[in-house]
């Protein structure tokens, strides 16, 4: 059985991070061993308080998963701070199993996550991943383009939602900086979205695991998103979370 460990914050609604990650590996048959970088106290509605996990600590998880299971792939998602994406990044420095980098960033209302110090760091881990899932927001945070001539830096980016005004949810996919290929699917719903980005990466680093190509990697996790979009159950009084199980 393939092992993706995912280094993410904890969601107390059940929708989002670490809880999300897990439900999605259960859902492709794959086991998921987790480092989480924060507590959240959140919900449906907002988000109520943060507890960050101490970067040693952080750490202290990575190395005991790394020590003792077969790794096939990587997600990343909240860090947080500068000081936990340094740490990272010398960790996984020459790591050779795929890793799937959710620069959780801005929200997806348009809210900044990040301080400056911590943009720049989160940047430096771009080149160690094998593909990086940034928002429409978060493209144009980190200065990336988003239409079909832009060059952006030498990685593989996948840039969801570009077009948030339409009827299509549109995925552009970057190899090595060059447009490649745009992914699509009606728009399933609005009201039902908590957690998709965290799902739709671990989709990929699941699907990557278990050693489908890049390209069909997204497919196949655009997909699952699109359906546990549209199948989502209806919880909690806001935007509530999607269905991973299908």
């Amino acid at each position: 059985m393939k092992v993706v460990l995912t280094i993410a914050g904890s969601d107390s609604g059940g929708g989002a991070g670490i809880q999300a990650d897990i439900k999605t590996a259960e859902a492709h048959g794959v086991f998921a061993a987790s480092a989480v970088t924060a507590l959240t106290a959140q919900n449906t509605i907002g988000v109520i308080g943060v507890f960050g996990v101490k970067t040693e600590f952080i750490i202290k998880q990575i190395e005991a998963v790394l020590s003792d299971f077969d790794i096939s792939a990587v997600k990343i998602g909240m860090l947080g701070g500068k000081e936990a994406a340094n740490a990272l990044a010398g960790i996984l420095k020459g790591f050779k199993k795929p890793i799937v980098l959710d620069p959780v960033a801005i929200s997806r209302a348009g809210s900044r996550l990040l301080d400056d110090d911590a943009k720049m760091a989160l940047m430096d881990l771009f080149p160690l991943a094998d593909i990086v899932t940034p928002n429409h927001f978060e493209a144009e945070y980190f200065g990336l383009g988003t239409d079909k001539s832009a060059k952006l830096p030498k990685c593989n980016f996948l840039i969801k939602n570009i077009f948030p005004d339409t009827l299509k949810a549109t995925d552009r996919l970057f190899l090595q900086g060059i447009f490649a290929k745009d992914f699509e699917t009606p728009f399933a719903q609005k009201e039902n979205t908590h957690g998709t980005g965290c799902t739709y990466s671990m989709s990929i680093a699941c699907n990557l695991a278990l050693g489908f190509s890049l390209e069909d990697a997204v497919q196949k996790s655009k997909n699952y998103i699109y359906h546990a979009i549209k199948n989502a159950p209806n919880l909690g009084r806001g935007n509530g979370p999607i269905r991973h199980q299908m």
